[in-house]
């Protein structure tokens, strides 16, 4: 049984394997429908179970549409339309029913922990939709993505500007993985995860922190950001983002990085803050096609889970 739970677990020809197998999977569908069956579909009949403890967009669309096309079946649970979280039924006894209704599991959590609590007493592959600490779903349709517009991610450099949160603690994985350049600038207050950094200091990574916005993207490949305030985020809110004022994509950013450089969002956005609508909605954004990447970045993620 194979869990995708953190990049860092997964071998490098496996994340290899992903990649590669997500872009040939889309060059088939290209003529095909959204909502269309792949012609070599297998899994017919398997049911996926997504469990949402954090409400979403392009996650629950996406794995959704990720599912259907492979030919498989959807069930969809929230804390309020079933026992999970609850004081009626135990978190092991939730995972043994649930391992007997499905073949395998997708969930996005609040708390990374309960996660892998969770996943232990699954007697099916899970799936790491979201926590607080890792969003490697995210990262991986973000690589899918970068190559499919520049070519392979090794050795290039790739720049963070904001908070050092849940998708920086994937990305810093990936760029171990995949072994590509990781510049993160963000104020102190805002480090990224020091178990992580410890992880990639020991791997040798690429990785370098600043609180130079314009040193981070100096020669950058791709420029990347996300929400200052996250979803479930209790601190001072306006602190925050007076911390992050000077951590906003614009385009005096986007000129300091590559000329054909791409910026990227893993989205939802908040125009105005992290990033300027003409970068969001400018030529060099991959925004959308990150979006899209989800389906066929998940779709490989979970014929590898099942394979």
């Amino acid at each position: 049984m194979k869990n995708f739970i953190n990049i860092s677990d997964i071998d490098k020809k496996d994340l290899r394997k992903i990649i590669d197998h997500a872009k040939l999977q889309k060059q088939k569908r290209s003529n095909l429908s959204k909502s269309a069956i792949d012609p070599d579909a297998y899994l017919t009949d398997k049911t996926l179970i997504m469990i949402f403890e954090k409400s979403s967009t392009r996650t629950k669309i996406s794995f959704e549409l990720a599912m259907k096309q492979l030919g498989g079946q959807i069930v969809m649970l929230n804390s309020k339309e079933s026992h999970y979280g609850s004081r009626e039924e135990s978190v092991h006894d939730t995972a043994k029913v649930l391992s007997q209704y499905g073949d395998i599991v997708m969930m996005r959590a609040n708390k990374h922990e309960h996660f892998l609590e969770f996943s232990k007493h699954l007697d099916v592959p899970i799936i790491n939709g979201l926590t607080n600490l890792s969003h490697p779903c995210q990262i991986m349709s973000d690589i899918m993505t970068f190559e499919e517009l520049r070519g392979p991610i090794t050795n290039k450099k790739i720049a963070w500007l904001g908070d050092g949160n849940n998708v920086v603690y994937s990305l810093i994985e990936a760029s171990v993985q995949f072994n590509f350049e990781l510049a993160i600038a963000c104020p102190q207050q805002l480090t990224p995860d020091k178990k992580i950094l410890k992880w990639a200091k020991n791997k040798k990574a690429k990785i370098f922190i600043t609180k130079n916005p314009l040193e981070a993207v100096n020669l950058a490949d791709c420029v990347m950001t996300d929400k200052w305030i996250s979803m479930g985020d209790k601190g001072n809110k306006n602190k925050k983002k007076k911390l992050l004022k000077s951590y906003q994509v614009n385009k005096k950013i986007m000129r300091s990085a590559k000329a054909d450089a791409i910026f990227m969002h893993c989205l939802p956005a908040s125009r105005g803050e992290e990033v300027t609508d003409e970068v969001i909605d400018g030529k060099q954004s991959a925004v959308w096609l990150e979006a899209i990447n989800r389906i066929h970045a998940q779709k490989s993620i979970i014929e590898w889970c099942l394979k």
